[in-house]
């Protein structure tokens, strides 16, 4: 599928993911095609995917991976992008999230498109910034195996 081809819009958003951001692109995040600057997507994905490794690591962690990143269809000014995650692995000292990003396009209110899709892992680190293993009380309350 090329860049800007058109998908079917789909009327529901996912069900077996968490809803953790949604956010509304501005003109001064485009590039120079008039779409939204990929980079800033992907920041936004950056923060929305930390929304869940949070709560296993209890403390400081970094992205350290971005495994996959893809890149759908184009985002644009005034696109509602709802970013939607959930934690597809953890390991000992880091947790991988899956995050999917849906637009309802200003024109087609109550339709989404999938806008991105992306694998991000994050690492649970020390005040020094070196790797520390994610806390078990943290795995035996989210109900992950240690």
């Amino acid at each position: 599928m090329s860049p800007h081809s058109s998908p079917t819009p789909q009327t529901a958003l996912p069900t077996d993911r968490e809803l953790v951001l949604k956010v509304i692109p501005m003109p001064g995040d485009t590039n120079g095609n008039g779409d939204i600057f990929g980079g800033w997507v992907m920041a936004q994905v950056d923060l929305a995917g930390s929304v869940l490794p949070a709560r296993y690591t209890r403390g400081r962690f970094a992205t350290v991976a971005v495994n996959e990143f893809i890149f759908k269809q184009p985002v644009r000014v005034g696109d509602l992008l709802s970013f939607f995650a959930h934690v597809s692995r953890v390991g000992r000292t880091s947790v991988t999230v899956q995050v999917e990003v849906y637009a309802e396009r200003m024109s087609a209110q109550g339709q989404y498109v999938k806008v991105t899709e992306a694998s991000l892992t994050y690492v649970a680190i020390d005040l020094e910034g070196r790797p520390r293993p994610i806390p078990r009380e943290s795995l035996d309350q989210l109900g992950q195996p240690g």
